[in-house]
């Protein structure tokens, strides 16, 4: 958390805040969390920079700014970008606030510090090992197939590994497992054409179903406006702890995998 669905988001909903703003100066409340350049030369090159787009990357927001400079911001497990058009304090846990022309600020909340900024001339010095997008129109069955191809992992395991496809978290693999009735523990390589197809078919429409419901607060997840998203009322099987199945009223069960954990139904996806 926050995932694909949750930082597509934050991009919808910052974009018509933002796009031809100006950055006027960054407040930094925990200097960790800046990975490059060093802080000084971030806040000097940000300032009077414009926002001229905002395109997302897997779990990546990235800012295109003027002299091809670009902002990009990873959320982790615990971060949100909350937007203020008046003087009002930071909330709690904000570690960075992004200062704007006409009074709107941005303020980064991370309670558990994970989050990153980055300002770099290419963004994909940053992303470089991020697999394909899953919603889009190149990322096929048949591409998705040859991610999976002699992957011995387990299915959950490879749908969360971001270099095998970009976006997908703990939650949505779930969801999508339980939609294409595929066990968790499933090795990647075992899955047939037909299974392969129908895992396909269900990360996108779980995907978009969720976007749709402006992502999924469990926990930390806030919109900009400070709302929280509804996706996790739709959710058939993730965070089910103590539900029962909807599908078949058998329990819900978790499991680690790969220090994950996993939930899903046994009777409707089962081992073999």
């Amino acid at each position: 958390m926050p995932e694909l669905p949750e930082v597509e988001t934050i991009k919808n909903e910052l974009a018509p805040h933002i796009l031809g703003r100006k950055f006027t100066d960054a407040t930094l409340l925990w200097k960790g969390i800046v990975k490059s350049p060093s802080i000084e030369e971030f806040r000097h090159r940000l300032n009077g920079k414009q926002i001229t787009g905002l395109f997302r990357r897997g779990k990546y927001l990235v800012f295109n700014l003027t002299d091809d400079d670009l902002l990009v911001i990873h959320l982790k497990m615990s971060g949100s970008l909350l937007l203020s058009h008046d003087s009002s304090a930071p909330p709690q846990y904000t570690r960075a606030v992004f200062h704007l022309d006409g009074g709107t600020n941005i303020f980064f909340r991370d309670p558990r510090k994970l989050g990153r900024v980055w300002l770099v001339k290419d963004w994909r010095t940053v992303t470089k090992n991020l697999g394909p997008e899953p919603l889009e129109a190149n990322f096929t069955p048949q591409v998705l197939a040859q991610r999976l191809r002699n992957r011995k992992a387990p299915i959950k395991a490879l749908l969360c590994d971001q270099s095998v496809i970009a976006g997908i978290g703990n939650m949505y693999a779930d969801e999508a497992l339980f939609a294409a009735r595929i066990n968790p523990l499933r090795p990647g390589a075992s899955l047939t054409l037909e299974e392969i197809e129908s895992l396909h078919r269900a990360i996108r429409q779980t995907l978009c179903a969720a976007i749709g419901n402006k992502g999924a607060s469990i926990v930390s997840y806030y919109r900009p406006s400070g709302e929280t998203g509804t996706a996790h009322f739709e959710f058939k099987v993730a965070h089910g702890r103590n539900k029962n199945c909807p599908n078949c009223d058998r329990p819900i069960q978790r499991i680690p995998v790969r220090n994950r954990g996993t939930y899903f139904c046994p009777h409707c996806q089962p081992a073999s």
